[in-house]
């Protein structure tokens, strides 16, 4: 039996060797919790929203309250979409059962600081034992902010915002029920604890980050994204391409550190591992087969259904993985935006929409992050259309931006950052609105400095 057992440890040595050593693979993901304190995580943990998803689904919304028992719901959208058929069918839902509400039409598109308190006194002053969210990202969001502070009274409203702007406090009491209707495809956030808003004093965009702030369910509605403009599905589509993208390439989990003390302490956001990249991957796959074909046909119902669950799969990736560069580089360039109106949105503000303002740097970004896990940039590349069969390594990260590229330009994509108002000046200021960004900042799989960020926005003011 000693003899057989030799064999046998030998065996899994030569595997051990032998095996590939990229993190999809690598036995790292594996790695015994030695006794003692560890600098890096040894463990991730999945987490999502329920999801319902099919046609006409947002009909049995009202049934949903009625079973939790709500009597005083709040119905959260903004001014376009409040007249709307996705926020109709949900009003009728809940006539039909009979369940009491009040509607709040004052989110912004981009939420702020400033109209995240608005919707924080409406939910604060109504009382409400439910919520339910009926649009994109900004409303979803604002909709989690409302449901926390009113669930936390006497919070001031920057102790559960990230640090360093906020003090990053754990959210430790229960929230109502909240279910989240999305409208768009591309923020993921019916199924993330995640709330994303522009700080106005400092010109830049954090959020709260926290598993307690996801719905209770996600009704994910195939007809609802039929409403959407060409350019809002474009711009929510590159949201979903740059989540499956980020969450794949992330650092991987048990290289984050540092290692939690208590799992309550474990961040929403913990590396690229095995589960995230299943999602991640399919959601790419998904954007490269349908998003080109819901964009330019707002009547294609497969395309636009297809699209809306692929920001499901990639909220599931991102929402776990986290994601890095091109996301800690959005903010700043959302939130010093000048004079900037981007087509198909509604609104007075200058504007550069998430999604663009994410995809922007996406060429030059993952140029840069490649050498780090160069098969990975590969494969992405790959599902893009590209063609890698003589591909080296040390090609991965051109021949992933030149996909970008090729893509970006058939959606005709605005010609990089000088294209949305920013110039070479600007720069300096992008670069400072950036560091703050550290909660996804510090998972890329490549380290980085000021110079460069600085090199990488100044490689994005033109994309072709």
């Amino acid at each position: 039996m000693a003899v057989a057992r030799d064999r046998v440890v030998r065996l899994l040595m030569q595997l051990e060797r032998a095996t590939c050593r990229c993190p999809a693979h690598s036995n790292t993901f594996h790695k015994v919790v030695p006794s003692g304190r560890r600098e890096t995580d040894y463990a991730f943990e999945m987490a999502a929203s329920n999801i319902r998803y099919g046609e006409g689904v947002t009909r049995e919304i009202g049934m949903d309250l009625q079973n939790l028992g709500a009597r005083n719901v709040c119905v959260m959208t903004d001014a376009n979409l409040s007249c709307l058929p996705p926020v109709k069918a949900v009003l009728e839902s809940l006539a039909e059962s009979g369940v009491p509400y009040q509607m709040y039409e004052g989110v912004r598109v981009e939420p702020t600081d400033g109209s995240f308190k608005d919707a924080i006194a409406f939910a604060k002053k109504g009382a409400f034992d439910a919520f339910v969210a009926v649009g994109g990202g900004s409303v979803i969001d604002t909709c989690k902010a409302a449901n926390l502070y009113s669930c936390h009274p006497d919070a001031d409203f920057l102790d559960f915002v990230n640090a360093p702007i906020g003090k990053g406090k754990p959210v430790t009491g229960a929230l109502k029920p909240l279910i989240a209707v999305p409208t768009t495809a591309g923020t993921g956030s019916e199924t993330t604890g995640v709330a994303i808003f522009d700080y106005e004093p400092l010109r830049a965009k954090t959020g709260i980050a926290s598993r307690a702030l996801r719905p209770t369910l996600g009704v994910v509605d195939p007809r609802h994204t039929l409403s959407m403009p060409s350019r809002v599905a474009a711009n929510s589509g590159f949201d979903v391409l740059c989540h499956a993208l980020e969450s794949y390439t992330a650092l991987p989990y048990h290289q984050r550190a540092p290692c939690p003390p208590n799992p309550l302490s474990r961040p929403a956001y913990q590396g690229s591992n095995p589960i995230s990249d299943v999602w991640a991957r399919h959601a790419l796959r998904q954007v490269a087969k349908y998003m080109k074909r819901a964009v330019n046909d707002p009547e294609d119902a497969e395309a636009r259904s297809s699209m809306h669950l692929a920001s499901v799969f990639a909220g599931i990736g991102f929402g776990n993985a986290g994601v890095h560069l091109c996301h800690g580089m959005s903010y700043p360039i959302a939130g010093n935006v000048k004079t900037h109106k981007a087509d198909g949105y509604n609104v007075e503000h200058p504007l550069v929409p998430h999604g663009l303002s994410v995809v922007l740097t996406a060429p030059a970004v993952f140029s840069f992050t490649a050498p780090a896990c160069p098969e990975r940039h590969l494969e992405a590349a790959e599902i893009l259309g590209a063609d890698i069969s003589r591909a080296k390594r040390a090609d991965a990260g051109a021949v992933l931006a030149d996909a970008l590229r090729h893509f970006l330009f058939e959606l005709k994509v605005e010609d990089g950052l000088a294209a949305v108002g920013y110039q070479q000046d600007d720069v300096p200021a992008l670069v400072r609105g950036t560091i703050p960004q550290e909660r996804v900042t510090k998972l890329s799989p490549r380290g980085h400095s000021e110079d460069d960020l600085t090199r990488l926005f100044e490689a994005s003011m033109k994309l072709y």
